[in-house]
């Protein structure tokens, strides 16, 4: 186990400065003494000497050492077996201290202050917040975050993924909100923006490119191991987690981009501006505005195109969930143009569908009209509509049906019974009997309906309104036209007025 820092700083202190000996420091912190001895040696203020009698690992010393030169990194215990593997029979904790004394520590590196001018440059990076619930999936929330370099600025925008679409709308959205482009844009190696990098050769993803030439800026990617390149950007997120997103409350993704947004026009733009205390972010911002790089006259498509396999089902997968196509287009492949709230599904230039996004899983996205087509085309589809209209309504009826099926019970009549009894008397009553009725292995319709009977005089409630004959899907369905009254009222006055002639 590795010993906290506070303790390692404490040890220190009290030998160098109190001028205590191991084993006071071991006995009053509640540490081993070797943890003591280890920790000094690796400061330098404990070194170890030969002992007076021969040490077994004296032998061993210089090819630790020359192996040590060769892999600074390498692990005590993997050298530990390497010496063992010669004959070594030490205590591993006397051998690590030794390593510790020996080992080559790395130079100290100093790093230049950057200085950038205005509109000279911003850092861009993503960072994970954690994951955001929609019904029964479990998005990763990510936040695309672009700071400006010289004036500080921060524009941040939630995603539910860091894909390309959200990489894309991250970049139009700040732009359109910072009102200008900065002239290069620094990177981290993301596979957003690196596809590959070979020393000094780099190789951008093309559709980066094609943003960059859109919007006319230069995209520049960080050197390997060189995080401080982008340290406002990292900076940036700190003071994101610490200030803006712990213990935040919000609703659904909307809320919180749109309590993102008023964070960073009001306390993020406040703040001091590092480049001169007296002065605010804002005042910064103002200033770096006039020099950016103007908005071109349209924005940068963003939208995600996706090639898909229709089925033998009229529907398409796209994003863990599928979307209801023209019954006409099975067995076809079709394209899928998603944007953030919004999927539509094209045929070459004829738009077939258009949904509304969901970010859910397993959810089934119609369009009444596909359905309807394939029904009145194909008579067969009737039932296993209705067995997809329980399934939606009543989570039980699966279980419920499954079990029939087992049994051998004709599955027609138990989905039109079903059906029934989902218009007369609502899908909650029918969910709490058909659960009772699996709890209790029951499959039988009579059984249920008295289940259903006995919980809605356990709760009793207002009746369902019913209109027409419920178990007849064309008449429920149908739409009748109110038509004017205005002649029936006509009529009765002429009806009248002869009942008045002598």
């Amino acid at each position: 186990m590795k010993t906290p820092p506070e303790i390692e700083a404490e040890i220190v202190r009290l030998h160098h400065a109190e001028r205590w000996p191991v084993g006071t420091i071991a006995r009053q912190l509640g540490v081993h003494h070797s943890v003591v001895r280890r920790v000094l040696a690796r400061t330098g203020l404990l070194p170890v000497t030969p002992a007076a009698r021969p040490s077994h690992i004296e032998p061993y010393l210089p090819l630790m050492r020359e192996t040590l030169d060769k892999y600074p990194t390498l692990r005590a215990s993997r050298l530990l077996e390497m010496m063992r593997a010669r004959g070594y029979r030490g205590r591993p904790s006397r051998f690590r201290e030794v390593v510790a004394t020996i080992r080559p520590r790395p130079k100290a590196e100093a790093y230049l202050r950057l200085s950038m001018l205005p509109g000279e440059q911003a850092q861009v990076d993503w960072a994970h917040f954690g994951k955001l619930r929609h019904g029964r999936a479990e998005r990763t929330l990510m936040a695309f975050v672009v700071v400006l370099s010289w004036s500080r600025r921060v524009f941040v925008r939630f995603f539910l993924d860091a894909r390309m679409p959200s990489f894309l709308r991250g970049h139009v959205q700040a732009f359109e909100r910072l009102g200008g482009v900065p002239r290069v844009l620094l990177y981290d190696n993301l596979r957003s923006a690196v596809l590959e990098r070979r020393g000094d050769l780099i190789r951008f993803h093309p559709t980066l490119l094609a943003l960059a030439a859109h919007y006319r800026f230069a995209p520049r990617p960080c050197a390997p191991a060189r995080g401080n390149e982008k340290g406002r950007v990292e900076r940036a997120i700190r003071y994101l987690r610490d200030s803006f997103f712990a213990a935040r409350r919000f609703a659904d993704l909307d809320d919180l981009n749109a309590q993102a947004d008023a964070w960073c026009d009001g306390p993020a733009l406040d703040r001091p501006w590092p480049g001169e205390r007296a002065r605010s972010v804002r005042d910064a911002a103002d200033e770096e505005r006039v020099v950016l790089l103007p908005l071109p006259d349209e924005p940068f498509p963003c939208e995600e195109t996706l090639a898909v396999q229709v089925g033998k089902t009229p529907y398409v997968r796209f994003d863990l969930n599928d979307y209801s196509v023209p019954h006409t287009h099975v067995q076809r492949e079709l394209q899928v143009v998603a944007a953030i709230d919004t999927v539509r599904i094209v045929d070459g230039a004829t738009v077939l569908a258009v949904h509304p996004r969901s970010y859910d899983r397993g959810l089934r996205v119609e369009d009444p009209q596909h359905l309807q087509a394939l029904v009145e085309t194909k008579h067969a589809a009737r039932q296993h509509r209705g067995i997809d209209r329980l399934h939606v309504l009543v989570a039980s009826s699966q279980a419920y049906l499954m079990r029939c099926v087992e049994r051998g019970q004709n599955l027609g009549t138990q989905v039109a019974q079903l059906l029934r009894l989902l218009d007369e008397h609502g899908p909650a009553p029918l969910e709490h009997a058909l659960a009772a009725a699996c709890a209790q292995d029951i499959c039988h319709i009579p059984s249920v309906r008295q289940l259903l009977q006995q919980h809605l005089r356990a709760h009793p409630s207002a009746p369902p309104l019913q209109l027409g004959a419920p178990g007849d899907a064309r008449l429920r369905d149908l739409f009748v036209r109110p038509h004017d009254l205005h002649p029936y009222d006509h009529l009765q006055l002429t009806i009248e007025e002869e009942s008045d002639v002598p």
